[in-house]
């Protein structure tokens, strides 16, 4: 009889105790909207944990159960068109929000309920249960608790230039799940450059025979005249793309594809001369820079290739968006080129900036007509943003661009960004001087990183809305391996992540460094290079 008493007394003092241990707050990144009134308790997860859920959301159940093995060890069943488990993913139609991806986390002791109007917001919510799931002597528990999000941008993405150096599908699948688990939605894959052409066109395979390789590689900086004689090469096969399409689709992150027109294209007229402006035959670039070989746009035999190619990437990618590049074409072969300027001549084109404008429009024309919309560095524009642009024997352009295009801004002008709202352009800010994961972290600091807002500071109240969002770039050409690049891109990657999730109000960088050390520390524990936090 003693004994059982001073067994009871055991269980009700566990009990007892576990309710009354401190609330522990949510740490989660990137940070929640809104966070509701903590409850006093945690809801325990046992061994073998139930998801349940209803709708069509198998997908995101699978996604859960693999995560719950792979990052806790726990073992899961999966119940489906149920309604009661130890964490129930809900299709709420009342729920539906003009935010795509928000999303209702619950704790309570009966259990995690993750609800939304979509299942993008229930992939969001599962990844932030993943990161307040917590471990005390082997057993699981999760604070009791509820979260209300939303993403504060549509466009959250992570560019990665593959142009410069080819990586493989491992480390880009690598990317799509860092990515994920911070609630980024866009890969922006930069596939084509003057360095490099690293995708498989069945029309055209020189492209990849001959435009994916190079002799050498430059080495040291810009300025170097010094090379590492070691060929470089690498593209994906159509086979390859699917399955990384396939494996990002999982994780409700869209892939766009750029492919560079009508500059950086030396890759594509090395193995095609006739596609060029210039008058030598030329080789895969060894240096980085911009080289002067652009496409003669002025030959329909050139257009054709080009519109052959957007039909075979577009069959590729079910993204609505196709990143055309548009960035640094030079004008020298243009200027020089008789049969350029008589097209000029003959469709009143008064200069190279609005003969490029002409060409983008043709292209988004193109891509309207398949159902994609085109996308583009901000010289598609017009404005004369470079030096190189703006002798005085260059006229102003007297082209428009296509109203549908979206226009990326990379080099910022705020004017300019302001002119592309108020003429009705969708915006994606990629400000280089604050989101250029190739800097070094002497330019941009985690803090610089973190400080960056998609919307810049004194932007017209009424255009806010024309910004759809921001992008990190991963320029590839001081990247020759994998610890290189992760050292760029970890840990900035998670502040650009906060920056396209979380409302400028909810932003605290100290708190974003504690929310960040988890990640950095588990980050370390697969062997990534992490840079500096400041």
């Amino acid at each position: 009889m003693k004994i059982k008493s001073l067994f009871l007394i055991s269980l009700l003092s566990v009990f007892f105790s576990c309710e009354k241990r401190p609330i522990e707050e949510y740490s989660i990144l990137p940070a929640p909207q809104s966070i509701g009134e903590y409850q006093q308790g945690v809801y325990k997860l046992g061994k073998n944990v139930t998801i349940a859920y209803n709708g069509d959301l198998k997908n995101e159940a699978d996604f859960l159960q693999s995560k719950l093995n792979q990052k806790f060890s726990l073992e899961s069943n999966i119940k489906a068109d149920a309604q009661k488990g130890n964490i129930v993913l809900k299709i709420d139609d009342s729920k539906n929000s003009d935010k795509e991806g928000a999303y209702k986390l619950q704790v309570t002791s009966k259990g995690v309920e993750i609800s939304s109007g979509n299942s993008a917001g229930i992939f969001y919510g599962i990844e932030s249960a993943l990161q307040i799931i917590k471990n005390e002597n082997g057993k699981f528990y999760v604070q009791k608790g509820v979260i209300d999000d939303y993403p504060a941008f549509e466009w959250r993405a992570f560019m990665l230039d593959e142009g410069r150096y080819f990586k493989g599908m491992d480390v880009v699948k690598q990317l799509l799940d860092d990515m994920s688990s911070l609630k980024m939605n866009i890969f922006h894959w930069h596939l084509t450059d003057d360095q490099g052409w690293r995708i498989q066109i069945d029309k055209y395979p020189l492209l990849t025979e001959v435009g994916s390789k190079r002799d050498s590689t430059q080495i040291g900086n810009w300025s170097s005249s010094k090379y590492d004689g070691t060929p470089h090469a690498g593209f994906y096969t159509k086979d390859q793309v699917r399955e990384i399409l396939k494996y990002a689709e999982q994780r409700h992150i869209t892939v766009v594809p750029e492919i560079e027109m009508p500059g950086h294209s030396s890759a594509a007229i090395a193995a095609y001369p006739w596609l060029g402006s210039g008058k030598n035959q030329i080789t895969v670039p060894c240096r980085f820079g911009v080289s002067e070989d652009v496409y003669d746009i002025s030959k329909p035999e050139v257009v054709n290739f080009l519109y052959d190619v957007i039909d075979e990437v577009a069959e590729l990618f079910p993204s609505k968006v196709f990143h055309i590049g548009g960035d640094e074409v030079m004008y020298q072969h243009w200027l020089s080129s008789p049969t350029i300027m008589k097209y000029m001549k003959s469709n009143n084109i008064n200069d190279p900036a609005a003969l490029q404008v002409n060409f983008t429009n043709n292209v988004s024309n193109k891509l309207s007509k398949i159902g994609k919309r085109m996308m583009g560095w901000n010289e598609i524009t017009g404005d004369k943003i470079h030096d190189y642009q703006k002798s005085k024997s260059i006229a102003e352009s007297n082209q428009e661009l296509s109203k549908d295009a979206i226009v990326h801004f990379w080099r910022f002008e705020q004017n300019l960004m302001e002119k592309s709202a108020k003429n009705g352009y969708d915006i994606v800010n990629s400000n280089n001087n604050y989101t250029y994961i190739d800097y070094s972290y002497e330019g941009i600091p985690l803090s610089k990183a973190y400080s960056f807002s998609p919307i810049p500071e004194n932007f017209p109240e009424e255009l806010k809305s024309k910004i759809i969002g921001s992008g990190c770039q991963m320029w590839g050409e001081w990247i020759p391996n994998v610890d290189a690049m992760n050292e760029k891109v970890y840990p900035r990657i998670a502040a650009y992540a906060e920056c396209g999730w979380t409302n400028s109000t909810n932003k605290d960088y100290d708190n974003f460094k504690v929310r960040l050390q988890p990640i950095v520390d588990q980050w370390v524990s697969e062997g990534k290079k992490v840079g500096p936090i400041d």
